[in-house]
């Protein structure tokens, strides 16, 4: 990738970021939830926790097709929200017609949502309401701030509505925030480690959109060196924070695809957002050829997902 992509390579692009988003959570569904050293996966597998098929993703993968579809009209939080009561109502966006997996404060936003609450202050904004629900399917977006050229103060304006649609903490603001700024350094052309090393530096003297203390939480990625923490070091819950290190840190680890979205995987507990969150990054980096053919063949919904991202890239780049 660099940053003069032409219309066919940022097609490339999104596909390779929704493909690898998909793949990611469907090799974590089957061990969603089992502690850490309790597996080892090291293909895609079926059945498990969610009793699912092989190749089936879950509410990431769903919600995150839902704001690619909706991506391709523009950037309307009215209908990114339509979508996910389609979504949550209808199955709509499922690998098989059906939802099997959703996180307690998106079933809240989106029930707020139908009792009709504008979607800006649907989300839940408890301290306790932090978990990975907007990280996960936030990473679309990257594409509309990369094609529109748009200036920081209106990126975060716009990151900070889109999870608010299902959370609204600042905690989970700041976390969509920050993937999506290293996301877009990657998507511009950037080497992963030279993306990070500047990342750390937009933020070392503070940020003029996320309060010292919000800030102060993800000190571990912004102060420090993620990466350089063993992986007793890493935790693989639903909180927000740890999802973000976690999935950077499997992916400055690791040297491909294939080994980043295991890497995730085998943390263990939430295992389908890690990889999830992990495979946009290494997604978008080494591409859709990098995906285990095997593992895109058994993936539910191929050609569904291809045909979202074209029309996503199309609708934007209009």
């Amino acid at each position: 990738m660099n940053g003069n992509m032409t219309p066919k390579s940022r097609k490339v692009a999104a596909s390779s970021l929704l493909f690898g988003v998909a793949v990611g959570d469907a090799l974590g569904v089957p061990v969603e939830f089992q502690p850490r050293g309790s597996f080892c996966v090291a293909g895609m597998r079926g059945y498990g926790t969610h009793n699912q098929p092989p190749g089936t993703w879950s509410d990431d993968t769903s919600l995150t097709l839902c704001l690619a579809d909706s991506l391709s009209h523009g950037f309307a939080p009215d209908d990114i929200a339509g979508n996910f009561v389609k979504w949550y109502d209808e199955g709509a966006f499922t690998a098989h017609g059906e939802v099997f997996d959703i996180g307690i404060s998106t079933a809240k936003a989106i029930n707020r949502l139908k009792a009709g609450v504008a979607p800006e202050k649907a989300g839940c904004s408890g301290v306790n309401e932090n978990g990975n629900g907007s990280l996960m399917r936030i990473a679309p977006l990257v594409f509309y701030f990369y094609l529109t050229d748009k200036p920081e103060a209106e990126r975060f304006e716009l990151t900070k509505t889109a999870s608010s649609i299902t959370h609204a903490h600042p905690w989970s603001v700041a976390a969509c925030y920050i993937y999506l700024e290293y996301l877009r350094k990657l998507a511009l052309g950037m080497e992963k480690r030279a993306a990070y090393t500047e990342l750390r530096g937009d933020f070392s003297e503070g940020n003029p959109y996320i309060d010292a203390d919000t800030l102060g939480k993800f000190a571990r990625i912004l102060r420090a060196d993620i990466s350089s923490l063993p992986e007793s070091g890493i935790k693989s819950g639903g909180f927000v924070i740890d999802t973000l290190e976690a999935a950077l840190w499997c992916f400055l680890t690791t040297d491909s695809y294939r080994d980043a979205v295991l890497k995730a995987v085998n943390l263990g507990e939430d295992t389908d957002t890690t990889a999830a969150v992990t495979g946009a990054l290494a997604g978008l980096v080494y591409g859709i050829k990098a995906i285990p053919t095997v593992w895109l063949e058994s993936l539910a919904g191929y050609g569904e997902i291809l045909r979202l991202s074209g029309a996503m890239m199309e609708g934007l780049a209009a």
